[in-house]
């Protein structure tokens, strides 16, 4: 959430920052509330002082045999003062969450006002390919190529659900292999967490309580999902240090999780849409650390390096691409898109979005850092897929095509497919 102590302090900022998302508050409303608030909490604090006062003159009377009679009505009519106030001060408590629980994070000055229109093409790599025959498209290489089974996926789950099946499963295996080895080696912990979260993780990672509807949710609770099926593995991983404060020197700690993602997303029937683009779940290998905020804006770089470099290696044309900030998502200050290239649509789609949420996340979750000297802070909060595989397999197939139908495996995956190129199965 946002930091109040900003709000307070600099309120025309806020309102500035807020605008480029086109999130328009009252936050003279906010300050208001939050002056009760602060008002409240003082009475109730002068009030326990002087409920502590009394109770040690109680004390010191009862020990002389004095009487105490008249301090008894004394504490109790400061205890019914104080029940009153503490019960005003969880009203304004509550107040003061549900105005600031929705607000989304503060974009980075650096991050353009306005929605996905204004975008940023940072820069393009590789080559975009170039046929000599008329080239396939990704939903008809994975049905020629036996790759993938859009009909029973659908018997199976309903639309947008579909089976890897052969070659196809050996793919999408080899890609998952080949960034959890990478990241693995490179130092990132690996973890495999739950695909069911409690709200509390919802919440932490902001996805709750503005956007609850946008999950499956299992179990619904007084304020939304009591339990939901994880959107992505960042969910998960921001919660790893819920209510907890890491030693300064234990940071940067570093995560890699693989989940499927469960969205509640359909697929069309334009070609945009198609096959394996936009599904109900899908495969992602997803990266996250948590950092001091001095760490935060290299380690955002080093996210976005590793992206970059799985898809660098993987033969691909690509683009790098900050968001804007109505098309950055609510919990994050910045994102970069790496946007791989579809021959068939002409057009680029995301395989990674690298996020720095900033203290946003660690604020809702409560994740603190203690320095050797000084007081604690809020850690800051990254993530990145690396990657998800339900656009980058239709990239590879229609990128690394061939005239005769097939196509070539990068070298990188020949571990896990030795062929080195996928090709019709036999007819039955």
């Amino acid at each position: 959430m946002i930091d109040v102590t900003l709000i307070r302090q600099n309120p025309v900022h806020v309102r500035q920052a807020l605008a480029k998302r086109a999130v328009h508050v009252d936050l003279d409303e906010f300050l208001r509330l939050d002056d009760d608030y602060r008002q409240v909490r003082a009475e109730m604090e002068r009030l326990r002082g002087e409920r502590k006062r009394i109770s040690g003159e109680i004390a010191k009377r009862q020990r002389v045999g004095e009487g105490v009679a008249s301090l008894h009505g004394e504490a109790s009519a400061v205890g019914e003062q104080l029940t009153a106030v503490e019960a005003r001060l969880i009203e304004l408590e509550q107040a003061r969450r549900a105005f600031l629980d929705p607000l989304p994070n503060l974009p980075d000055a650096d991050v353009l006002a306005g929605g996905k229109e204004n975008n940023e093409v940072i820069r393009e790599a590789g080559q975009r390919p170039e046929f000599g025959f008329t080239p396939r498209d990704h939903v008809e290489l994975a049905r020629t190529l036996g790759l993938v089974d859009y009909e029973r996926g659908t018997k199976l789950g309903g639309s947008g659900f579909w089976i890897y099946r052969g070659d196809g499963a050996l793919l999408e295996w080899a890609l998952l292999n080949h960034f959890l080895e990478a990241h693995v080696r490179d130092g990132y912990e690996f973890v495999l967490p739950p695909h069911i979260l409690t709200f509390a993780a919802g919440y932490t990672a902001g996805q709750f309580p503005k956007f609850a509807d946008e999950v499956f949710a299992l179990e619904q609770g007084e304020h939304g999902p009591e339990r939901f099926l994880l959107p992505t593995a960042e969910t998960a991983l921001v919660n790893l240090h819920r209510d907890e404060t890491l030693p300064e020197s234990d940071l940067p700690r570093k995560y890699v999780a693989y989940t499927p993602c469960y969205r509640k997303e359909a697929g069309g029937y334009r070609t945009a849409e198609r096959g394996t683009l936009r599904g109900h779940q899908f495969n992602k290998v997803e990266l996250f650390q948590f950092t001091r905020p001095d760490a935060s804006d290299a380690a955002h770089e080093e996210l976005l390096g590793r992206a970059e470099d799985l898809v660098k290696v993987l033969g691909l044309h690509y683009r790098i691409t900050r968001l804007a900030a109505g098309d950055t998502s609510a919990a994050m200050a910045k994102t970069y898109d790496v946007e791989v290239w579809l021959p068939s649509i002409e057009a680029y789609v995301e395989v990674s979005s690298v996020s720095n949420a900033r203290d946003y996340q660690a604020r809702r979750g409560n994740i603190r850092c203690r320095p050797q000297q000084g007081k604690s802070t809020f850690v800051h909060t990254l993530n990145g897929s690396g990657l998800a595989t339900s656009r980058l397999v239709p990239a590879l197939l229609e990128q690394h095509q061939r005239a005769d139908g097939t196509v070539e495996v990068p070298d990188v995956l020949h571990k896990w497919i030795p062929s080195g190129v996928l090709t019709a199965p036999p007819s039955a």
